[in-house]
């Protein structure tokens, strides 16, 4: 048996264009404030973790172009899914290196947590065969 939801398409278009603008602010001001960023994770108590993956400064540079090139597609619903699985794959290291740490503000966490749903939404559900329903 394979349960089915009905979900409005314009609801699924406003939760995508809502979801796409935090990666195009964070993408945007990735670029824009390149040594604030790199400096905001050198603060960070998992820090290390970053730097795993290599020189903290081509990280902010390649993140914003990727949240950029990623936020943008899945905006315009271009292959929304692979955006999806591109966006959590950026938000997942940011969140570990950023906002786990910081029992003091536990609320970026949990705002990263429902992005994370969100792209999840995309991720496990296919938008693209036409089947949703216009309510």
């Amino acid at each position: 048996m394979n349960p089915t939801l009905t979900v409005g398409k314009r609801s699924v278009q406003i939760l995508r264009i809502m979801v796409s603008g935090i990666f195009l602010m964070a993408g945007a001001n990735h670029l824009i404030e390149i040594e604030k960023t790199v400096n905001r994770i050198q603060m960070a108590k998992f820090k290390g973790f970053a730097e795993f993956f290599g020189h903290l400064e081509l990280l902010v540079i390649l993140s914003g172009i990727v949240m950029l090139a990623a936020g943008i597609s899945f905006l315009i619903g271009f292959k929304t899914r692979w955006a999806a699985i591109v966006l959590l794959a950026v938000l997942i290291p940011i969140t570990i290196t950023i906002q786990i740490g910081q029992i003091n503000s536990l609320g970026p966490l949990f705002k990263n947590i429902a992005i994370a749903g969100g792209l999840l939404f995309f991720i496990l559900n296919d938008f693209n065969n036409n089947k949703i329903q216009q309510l």
